[in-house]
Formats: C-alpha cells, sequence, structure tokens
C-alpha cells in the first residue's frame, strides 16, 4: 500500500483499451495500439501510464497537449509538418510540445510510459 496521494504503478489494475489507429489518420500499415491509463487527475487534465503499438505510421496532431515519453521497447520516428525527423529507440525519453503536427512512425514494435498534460 503506498503513502496517501503517492500512486504506485505495481499497486493498479489498470484498464486496458485496444485497437487499430483511426483510418483518417493512417498513412501506411495496420497498426494495433494498446493503453494502459494507471492514472487520470480529479481535474482530468493530467494521465500518465503505458501504451503499445505494432509497425506502422499516422498522422499525429498535439494541439493542446504536452507529453513526455520514455520508450521502453521498440523504435519510432516523429516527423514534422517541415519534414524534421527525431528517431528513438529503447530507452531514450523525449517530450513533444503542444502545436506539434506531423507524423508518428513505428518502426519497431514499441512500449512507452507517458505523462500527458493537457493545456488551458
Amino acid at each position: 500500500m503506498s503513502a496517501k496521494g503517492v500512486l504506485n504503478f505495481r499497486d493498479t489494475d489498470p484498464e486496458l483499451e485496444n485497437g487499430p489507429v483511426a483510418a483518417e489518420k493512417l498513412i501506411s500499415g495496420s497498426p494495433q495500439q494498446q493503453t494502459e491509463n494507471v492514472y487520470t487527475s480529479r481535474s482530468e487534465r493530467f494521465f500518465t501510464g503505458y501504451w503499445s503499438s505494432t509497425k506502422g505510421k499516422w498522422r499525429v496532431n498535439y494541439d493542446g497537449e504536452e507529453e513526455f515519453c520514455h520508450l521502453l521497447e521498440g523504435e519510432v520516428e516523429l516527423v514534422d509538418s517541415e519534414g524534421r525527423a527525431s528517431r528513438f529507440r529503447a530507452g531514450d525519453r523525449f517530450t513533444i510540445s503542444a502545436g506539434f503536427t506531423g507524423t508518428w512512425e513505428t518502426i519497431k514494435d514499441c512500449r512507452k510510459l507517458y505523462v500527458i498534460a493537457l493545456q488551458g
């Protein structure tokens, strides 16, 4: 048992959400995603948990949210709307700023720890 106000991920049993990338966002492949949201704040503006995806590429738009990612497995590449690429492998940590638009490509099946904060 954790101290009041402290959440130990080991003490949770998150509900799993599984499904494909939305057809209107899909560029290539047939990626399947799984989200294990471990924590949602009372304000519903802060989230953390695990997310995984099989290979594929799709459009992303971080309008009104920021995300910290710790890639636990796999390899991914994010490309901004101007064509600049950032590639990450298992063990890498990175942030995605609000306003980022571009593509997310899962090159090798991946799993990440995420922390998302909604703005506004």
